[in-house]
């Protein structure tokens, strides 16, 4: 990527890609896993764009001050991820895989308060399915 003086800018003045958000620790069947915590506008805009990798139990939990459709693209995003919707109780509603690079919108197929990244396969390789609680998650966003 070639940086031009305005990108620079901006990264100067910290509107560059938040790396160091708080965490919390979620559970998801038997499984414990770390994620960074995306929980204002531009935290949740921000994402995982400009990353270049993500740790093998480790993720983004994107959370939101109200439960709506939603739709999550990975321009600027080169680790190839799969995406859980979750409702406000902590109910996963679908699990998507999502390409690299594009503006390829994916959907929730409810409302969802929370929005859950991890590597793609990671889902799968752990057998965790749509209708299986997350706990563990923080309160809904107040932006």
């Amino acid at each position: 990527m070639k940086w031009s003086p305005l990108l620079c800018a901006l990264w100067s003045l910290g509107c560059g890609p938040k790396t160091h958000l708080p965490t919390t620790t979620l559970t998801l069947g038997a499984e414990s896993i770390t994620v960074e915590v995306a929980d204002s506008p531009s935290e949740r805009h921000n994402g995982l764009m400009f990353r270049d990798e993500l740790g093998a139990d480790m993720g983004m939990l994107f959370v939101y001050p109200d439960p709506q459709p939603r739709s999550f693209w990975m321009e600027n995003t080169t680790i190839p991820l799969s995406i859980a919707y979750l409702d406000d109780k902590g109910v996963i509603l679908n699990i998507e895989d999502m390409r690299p690079l594009t503006r390829d919108g994916v959907r929730s197929e409810g409302p969802a308060l929370y929005a859950l990244e991890m590597n793609r396969g990671w889902f799968e390789s752990h057998q965790i399915k749509p209708g299986q609680v997350v706990t563990g998650l923080p309160a809904a966003s107040k932006e």
